[in-house]
């Protein structure tokens, strides 16, 4: 699972393979961090943060948005990124140890160099794999055909998108605006001790409240207490995450090189 987050890194001329991937060995050197750490953070980056803040870190909008934050600039080994962190997520995300925060630290670090100078480095080709194998992977252990037809929601996608994002998008989807928010969007449902349930799409979520827009347009919020009442998440990009623990090198590579012959 090495590979998970760093396959979608792009790698500056100098460069040496680790797991069957470049490693961007003059980022690492320009942001002075350690190799074993930014690939260590490069995974458990993709796997806790990557779904709100993007494969690389630059978010889905100005606030998920890493690269530019403040506090990731004046941080130096995870002092200013620790902190929030270690008391986690406030949309109840993972509480990390000290290990594996620091370890994200170099490699948002990385990313910050390789951004500042992005004109210096190029896009690795990472069609690599065999698209029959993924289509198989893709028609049967991945389900993925379960909820996505290349004649539908996926038609013509390896035109639309380059190899790179292409590899992004499947890994780790975006919540999207418009008309593809409802395929999207994550809702929930809250039973309180007595009464009905309640659900609509979720607002916000934390250890101890939760608001809910419902089908009125109305947002109601509900005290949390010892799971009282009960929530239950309903997310359609769930799937792909649930994927990540089960995901080789091969499979990855497999699935991006079928997905990019649908055209």
């Amino acid at each position: 699972m090495k590979c998970l987050a760093i396959a979608l890194l792009v790698a500056l001329p100098v460069s040496v393979p680790v797991s069957g991937q470049d490693v961007n060995y003059a980022a690492l050197e320009g942001a002075k961090q350690p190799q074993e750490a930014v690939e260590r953070g490069a995974v458990t980056f993709s796997k806790n943060c990557a779904a709100c803040h993007g494969p690389a870190a630059k978010g889905i909008n100005g606030q998920t948005d890493l690269i530019r934050s403040a506090l990731v600039r004046d941080d130096e080994k995870g002092e200013e990124i620790g902190p929030v962190l270690r008391a986690g997520h406030p949309l109840q995300g993972p509480r990390l140890n000290d290990v594996q925060i620091a370890d994200i630290a170099a490699w948002l670090h990385v990313q910050v160099y390789k951004a500042a100078n992005r004109g210096t480095y190029e896009f690795l080709n990472i069609l690599t794999g065999d698209p029959k194998k993924g289509e198989r992977f893709f028609q049967g252990a991945g389900k993925c055909s379960s909820c996505h037809s290349i004649t539908g929601d996926l038609s013509g996608i390896g035109e639309k998108y380059d190899p790179p994002v292409l590899q992004s998008l499947w890994l780790n989807p975006l919540r999207r605006r418009g008309a593809a928010a409802s395929r999207t969007i994550r809702s929930v449902t809250v039973t309180p001790p007595s009464g009905p349930a309640i659900s609509g799409i979720l607002i916000h979520l934390d250890e101890f409240n939760v608001t809910l827009r419902d089908s009125s347009g109305a947002d109601r919020s509900f005290s949390i207490d010892n799971d009282v009442p009960r929530v239950e998440i309903h997310d359609p990009l769930q799937p792909h995450f649930d994927l990540y623990p089960r995901l080789t090198d091969d499979d990855i590579h497999n699935v991006t090189a079928y997905l990019a012959t649908i055209k």
